[in-house]
C-alpha cells in the first residue's frame, strides 16, 4: 500500500487509506460485463451452441480451481474463471433448454437485475429503499386486481415454497393469534388439507412450522390430477370427529407434473362452510390470470384468502420473482410477522411509516424482486405478457398434435395448461402387452 501523509493508524491498519484500487475494479467490471454480453446474452438464442458442456463433478472441480487462497488471484485469472463458469453452466436462455417451469431470457428483466445488483439495495424501509418499495407496492396492487380482489396486501418472497409457508403460518395465526407469543403448547391438534398432487413445499412447511407432516391430510385427486371436493368434505368431517382442529385448505392452480387446476369454487364453498382459510398455490398457474383466453382456468380464485404467484415462471421475470398476495387489508401480515425492531422501524420518522414494509416479512435484508417484473411489465405492457401466456399454451397444443402423429409416443392426457405428459415407447416394447413387465422396462428406459 502506498504511504499516505497524515495517515490514521489503528492496530496497524491505515483507516484513511484506499480499501481497494477503484480504477482497477471498474476496469474488471467493464471486462466482465463484456464477457457476459458476448458469451451469455449474444449467444442466448444461438441453437448451434450447447445447452450444457457436461463434465463429471470431480472433473469440473479441477477445471474451475475452486480452492480459495491467502492471496488474491490476478484479474486475468479471474476473468478466465468468469469464462469457465459461463462455459460449464447450463444455458437456461438457450432455445433447447427444456425445464418444466422456466426457460428463456427476458432482456428487460435482465437489465433490471443488473441495476439492482449494482445498487445492492435491501427492501425494508422507505429511507433505505424508496424506489423499490414504491415499485413493489404498485406491482402487488396490479396483481391483486388480476386475482379479482378489491383490496389486499402482499409481499415478494424468495421462492413459492416460502410463500406457501408464509400462507400456512398466516392461516394458523388467524386461527389462533396467541400462538405468536405462547407457542405451540396447549394448542389442539391442527390439521390442514391439500391434494395428492400438491407441491412438496406443503409438507416442508408443515414440518418447519411444527404442525407435523402427519397432520397434512392429502386429498384424493381425479384422473386429471384435480382435488376431488367430495373427498375434501369427507376428510374435514373425519378430522373434526377425531377431535382435531382443521384450519387451512391449500388448493393448487397448476400442479407441477400434470398442470392440474383444482376446482376452486367448489373448494371455496367447503372452506366457507367450515370456516377454513383457503390458500391457492398458483406459483405455476397464476400467470394464466393475465390471459383473457385462459384466466378461466383459475375460476373462483377471487374467493381465496391468500395466493402464491411466481412471475419468474411462465412470464419469464427471472429467478427469483415470487409474491404472496393476501385478501386481508387490515394489517394481518404485519401483525403476524412484526417484531417491531425499534432501531429500524421507528414510528416518528419524517414520512409515512406505512411505507416501511419490512416488518411484514420474516426476513430483514430482502431483495427488490418486484423491480424486474415491473420493468418487464412496463416494457411489454399487459398485452405483451398476455401474448407470452397465450403463446406458451399454443405451443403446448402444437406439441400434443405432433405427439399424436408420431409413432412410439403416447400421450397420457389432454393438457389444460402448458404441461404435456407423454411416454416414449421404444420399438422393442411397442407390441408388448401393458403389464408389470412392460411398465418395469419402460420405467428403466
Amino acid at each position: 500500500m502506498l504511504q499516505k501523509k497524515n495517515a490514521v493508524l489503528v492496530d496497524g491498519v491505515v483507516l484513511n487509506g484506499p480499501i481497494m484500487d477503484s480504477k482497477a475494479g471498474e476496469k474488471f467490471v467493464e471486462e466482465a460485463c463484456k464477457i457476459i454480453m458476448e458469451e451469455v446474452i449474444q449467444k442466448a438464442e444461438d441453437v448451434t451452441e450447447k445447452v450444457c458442456e457436461w463434465r463429471a463433478p470431480e472433473t469440473l472441480k479441477m477445471i474451475l480451481d475452486l480452492e480459495m487462497r491467502d492471496t488474491g488471484e490476478s484479474h486475468q485469472k479471474l476473468l478466465q474463471l468468469c469464462q469457465d463458469v459461463i462455459q460449464y453452466s447450463v444455458k437456461t436462455s438457450h432455445p433447447r433448454f427444456f425445464n418444466q417451469l422456466y426457460a428463456g431470457i427476458d432482456y428487460y428483466s435482465l437489465a433490471a437485475r443488473f441495476i439492482t445488483e449494482a445498487l445492492n439495495p435491501s427492501v425494508y424501509t422507505y429511507e433505505v429503499s424508496p424506489v423499490f418499495l414504491l415499485v413493489e407496492e404498485a406491482v402487488i396492487k396490479k396483481m391483486i386486481e388480476f386475482i379479482g380482489w378489491e383490496e389486499g396486501d402482499g409481499i415478494f418472497n424468495p421462492g413459492g415454497s416460502v410463500s406457501n409457508m408464509y400462507a400456512m403460518n398466516l392461516a394458523r395465526y388467524k386461527f389462533c393469534p396467541e400462538i405468536k407469543e405462547k407457542g405451540l403448547s396447549g394448542l389442539p391438534r391442527l390439521v390442514l388439507f391439500t391434494s395428492e398432487e400438491c407441491h412438496y413445499s406443503m409438507k416442508k412447511a408443515a414440518s418447519f412450522l411444527g404442525i407435523g407432516t402427519e397432520n397434512v391430510y392429502f386429498i384424493k385427486t381425479d384422473e386429471r390430477g384435480k382435488m376431488i371436493p367430495e373427498e375434501l368434505e369427507k376428510q374435514v368431517q373425519r378430522a373434526r370427529k377425531e377431535g382435531s382442529a382443521p384450519f387451512l385448505v391449500c388448493a393448487t392452480a397448476g400442479t407441477t407434473v400434470l398442470g392440474a387446476f383444482d376446482p376452486l369454487d367448489k373448494i371455496a364453498n367447503i372452506c366457507e362452510k367450515h370456516g377454513l382459510w383457503l390458500h391457492v398455490d398458483a406459483s405455476w398457474g397464476g400467470s394464466a390470470l393475465i390471459s383473457k383466453k385462459h384466466c378461466k382456468l383459475l375460476h373462483g380464485i377471487h374467493r381465496a384468502d391468500s395466493v402464491a404467484w411466481n412471475p419468474h415462471k411462465m412470464l419469464m421475470a427471472g429467478i427469483q420473482c415470487c409474491a404472496l398476495l393476501v385478501k386481508d387489508n387490515s394489517g394481518l401480515l404485519k401483525k403476524c410477522y412484526s417484531a417491531q425492531a425499534a432501531y429500524l422501524f421507528q414510528q416518528d420518522k419524517f414520512y409515512d411509516v406505512n411505507y416501511d414494509t419490512g416488518d411484514k416479512s420474516i426476513q430483514c435484508s430482502r431483495r427488490p424482486d418486484a423491480f424486474k417484473f415491473w420493468l418487464m411489465w412496463k416494457a411489454l405492457g399487459t398485452t405483451g405478457l398476455e401474448e407470452r401466456v397465450n403463446r406458451a399454451l399454443a405451443l403446448a397444443r402444437y406439441l400434443v398434435e405432433e405427439i399424436k402423429k408420431r409413432e412410439g409416443f403416447q400421450l397420457l392426457l389432454e393438457p389444460e395448461y402448458a404441461n404435456v405428459c407423454f411416454w416414449y415407447i421404444p420399438p422393442s416394447l411397442r407390441k408388448m402387452e401393458e403389464g408389470p413387465e412392460f411398465w418395469q422396462k419402460l420405467h428403466q428406459l
